[in-house]
């Protein structure tokens, strides 16, 4: 199925908002379709780009006759921060609404988003998840090669795609906005980022690995976040009576572009990495969740000295003076058979009296879906096709 046939769960706002995604994720498509009579200015235009960079006030004349209320989509807007104190005018002047377009926050950041506080919500497009896909959701194919719509649609060519896909991120939104000094060091921090996928970070251990300074690398990250390639995954401590990791997990925004960038586009995928990918994915799918059905609930993990580790906790009420805090707990496996010793972490949470465990769930790659006591024990497509029926949180 092409992608642009693909009905995407995210839903358009009444009001002005932002929209950013990574590059790929299909945000111009579902702009097109959504807004189908709105005013479409691209800024990869360079000529419109240099206009509007001098001539910011030409925005309304380029707009021209939109009626009150009417639709402006501007896309790539990083490319013109500036640009945001026309639009704020705009809205206010004109009651026209805005479609904000980007796949960097970074530029936005720093060249004054914080104009339109209260005045644009902000919407995130990702790839293409579970339930948008429907029948053509391939798990296999997920896990080896992702979600992105630019690979779905090219089925057969995926290392070309996503060789093609990393290449255009280091040119287009690393290199041409001097994001990075030096651009060697910030390429060996990439494969070396690649293969950390789904690990809690020590950067002392990447600046090592990568040649490059601490400080440095931690502004890396951001980078990678700020460019939305990258997702950080908290720990979560409520202060049991052991001792709890404090690090974050760092989290590639699909499997696919993890595997690029480790570059093992080309190699046989061992059972561990195919383990990470599957809780990648799913991490995908939490988030995307979360988002569209504006649950908007903190996802972490959990894990002890120890090393009991339980991949995701989802706090869906928080703590306050009188009551406990109310969790879901999710581990995830990639076997076909559910080991009983995997559900230990989560029975000690739900054991303790500091907080509320909700639900324990158990995903792996079997086909039987069991329940032991409390704990549910779900095959993966029982897993998702649960999550978007709104019975996980």
């Amino acid at each position: 199925m092409n992608g642009s046939q693909i009905q995407r769960l995210l839903k358009a706002p009444a009001h002005s908002f932002f929209l950013f995604g990574a590059r790929g994720t299909g945000k111009s498509t579902w702009l097109r379709r959504a807004l189908p009579g709105a005013v479409y200015l691209d800024l990869l235009d360079t000529r419109l780009q240099l206009e509007l960079m001098t001539k910011p006030h030409h925005l309304e004349a380029l707009v021209g006759k939109a009626g009150e209320s009417g639709w402006i989509v501007l896309d790539e807007v990083q490319k013109n921060p500036a640009l945001l104190s026309e639009v704020h005018r705009l809205i206010e002047d004109r009651r026209w609404r805005f479609a904000l377009c980007g796949s960097s926050a970074r530029k936005l950041k720093r060249g004054g988003a914080d104009l339109l506080a209260g005045r644009a919500l902000t919407l995130s497009m990702e790839p293409f998840c579970s339930k948008e896909l429907g029948a053509n959701f391939d798990l296999e194919a997920a896990l080896d090669w992702g979600t992105l719509p630019v690979v779905h649609q090219k089925a057969g060519l995926e290392p070309e795609i996503l060789s093609a896909y990393v290449d255009t991120y280091l040119r287009e939104e690393i290199k041409e906005e001097g994001a990075v000094r030096k651009f060697a060091p910030f390429v060996r921090f990439l494969s070396v980022a690649g293969l950390l996928n789904g690990q809690a970070l020590n950067t002392e251990n990447v600046a090592r690995e990568a040649q490059v300074p601490r400080a440095t690398v931690d502004g890396y990250f951001e980078l990678l976040a700020d460019t939305l390639l990258g997702f950080s995954l908290p720990a979560y401590r409520p202060g049991l009576k052991v001792r709890e990791a404090a690090r974050s997990k760092f989290y590639w925004l699909d499997p696919g572009v993890a595997r690029a960038c480790a570059g093992l586009l080309r190699d046989p995928l061992s059972l561990d990495w195919r383990g990470v990918a599957l809780e990648t994915l799913l991490f995908h799918e939490l988030r995307v969740w979360n988002a569209v059905a504006q649950r908007h609930r903190p996802i972490a993990y959990y894990r002890t000295a120890a090393g009991a580790e339980i991949d995701f906790v989802i706090e869906t009420r928080k703590r306050q003076a009188s009551q406990r805090p109310h969790l879901v707990c999710i581990e995830v496996k990639h076997a076909e058979r559910w080991d009983r010793k995997w559900e230990r972490a989560m029975r000690d949470m739900a054991d303790e009296g500091s907080v509320k465990v909700d639900r324990m769930i158990g995903v792996y790659r079997g086909d039987r879906r069991y329940r032991f006591g409390e704990l549910d024990v779900l095959p993966v497509n029982e897993f998702l096709h649960d999550l978007y029926e709104g019975l996980v949180f």
